[in-house]
């Protein structure tokens, strides 16, 4: 009896080790099935990402940089053993751009991420960690998770990685080309990657994306005085002594402000509004751009959009937005000032050298002299079958000839062979 369950024990583990040990092969064509490639190109995919050893093959069909890398990577080891004059790896080299081209395409095609799976090595992040305040890090590698440099903070990793663990952050940044993004994650673990502390955070699909930075406006109730600007030129240095309309500001920001005023409200007015903080005066030139009536009141809501304000006052209506911001709400405002910085390439805490794990220069200026030698095939060529294409060894061909065959036989067969060892166990 105990030797039918120990045969029994050992079938079921034969059956998981095979399906597990597929199971990144299975992840790598499934994801290519779903991104729209020919079994064709999948195989092609493969044999480059197993030429390239990438940590995370399927990375492969979400980052540009990793495919230049592994073309790069493709075309000094043809180089080294003398196959790159091969016909079969021309083709094959014609092929990948083309697939590098493509991947390049659906980013231009849709350059607002939907994903963090897209984002770049070496992009700069902003961490906010809820009531440690902002620090700065960078990504160091991303696949299956994204993997960045343990946050630091004027330099110094002021919580350590390991504090981090089961911890969710809110991470800001500016991509190039593009906009600024804000998304959530988790931090699932702290180790070491290529020689530096890292933090691994789950990948997030929920990314919000804006323009520009949104200015981030505190409630009050600021006596103002507001006058009508008319048509004309402005003259912003203009200051009225006579008083103008009694108002009231319920929000300001240095973009703006919600102004309460008697009457009915005039949509897309040119106006001023002069007010004082402290001690200070503040003029703000913008327009109406939206009204609120409350006729049983015959009061008004003005959400008044500033368009001039001198630079003096807008650091003092910064100020005070930022003295009775809450606490979750100036780390926000402090995250989101310091990945513009970044983005402008201003000192907002310059990171450190990255880690060198991209192709230099001149490795491109050799891909671009094999995309030369290669521009003279055909389509017919670029577009053949590339699962000739590679120097590789014949199991590695024979094993992915099986895979193309079908994942499903190949675990049927041994799902077959356990219900028969079980049927003969039941019967005896």
């Amino acid at each position: 009896m105990i030797l039918k369950i120990i045969i029994i024990a050992v079938v079921v583990f034969a059956v998981w080790k095979i399906a597990s040990l597929n199971s990144v092969k299975i992840q790598f064509f499934t994801t290519g099935m779903d991104k729209g490639f020919k079994m064709s190109e999948i195989m092609s995919l493969w044999k480059l990402a197993s030429v390239s050893e990438l940590e995370e093959p399927e990375s492969l069909f979400f980052s540009l940089p990793l495919m230049s890398q592994a073309i790069t990577k493709f075309i000094q080891e043809t180089r080294e053993n003398g196959t790159d004059t091969l016909e079969s790896n021309k083709r094959f080299l014609s092929k990948l751009y083309a697939y590098r081209t493509r991947i390049s395409l659906e980013h231009e095609n849709n350059k607002s991420l939907d994903s963090t799976k897209y984002l770049d090595k070496h992009q700069r992040l902003r961490i906010v960690l809820p009531g440690s305040g902002v620090f700065k890090s960078e990504i160091l590698a991303n696949a299956g998770e994204l993997v960045i440099k343990t946050p630091t903070r004027n330099g110094i990793i002021a919580v350590p990685g390991q504090d981090w663990v089961g911890k969710t952050v809110h991470v800001y940044l500016w991509r190039k080309g593009d906009a600024a993004y804000v998304f959530d994650s988790v931090v699932n673990n702290f180790d070491v990657y290529m020689g530096a502390t890292a933090l691994r955070l789950q990948h997030s699909s929920k990314l919000i994306r804006t323009q520009k930075r949104e200015s981030i406006r505190a409630e009050c109730s600021i006596d103002a005085q507001l006058y009508f600007l008319g048509e004309g030129e402005i003259d912003y240095d203009a200051v009225d002594a006579n008083p103008g309309y009694k108002c009231l500001l319920e929000d300001v920001s240095e973009g703006g402000a919600l102004i309460r005023v008697g009457g009915k409200g005039v949509k897309d007015a040119r106006v001023k509004i002069q007010f004082n903080i402290g001690d200070s005066l503040v003029v703000m030139f913008g327009v109406v751009v939206g009204v609120e009536y409350n006729k049983s009141l015959n009061q008004s809501r003005l959400h008044f959009e500033c368009i001039h304000i001198e630079e003096q006052m807008k650091n003092l209506v910064l100020s005070f937005v930022y003295k009775t911001l809450p606490e979750e709400k100036k780390e926000a405002l402090e995250a989101i000032s310091l990945a513009e910085e970044d983005a402008e390439g201003r000192d907002g805490g310059e990171l450190d050298s990255p880690i060198s794990s991209t192709p230099d220069d001149s490795s491109f200026d050799e891909m671009a002299a094999v995309s030369n030698s290669v521009e003279s095939l055909s389509d017919d060529n670029s577009t053949s079958n590339a699962g000739d294409s590679l120097s590789l060894d014949e199991k590695e061909d024979e094993d992915l000839e099986s895979l193309k065959g079908g994942f499903e036989e190949h675990f049927d067969d041994k799902m077959n062979e356990f219900r028969t060892k079980m049927e003969a166990f039941k019967r005896s």
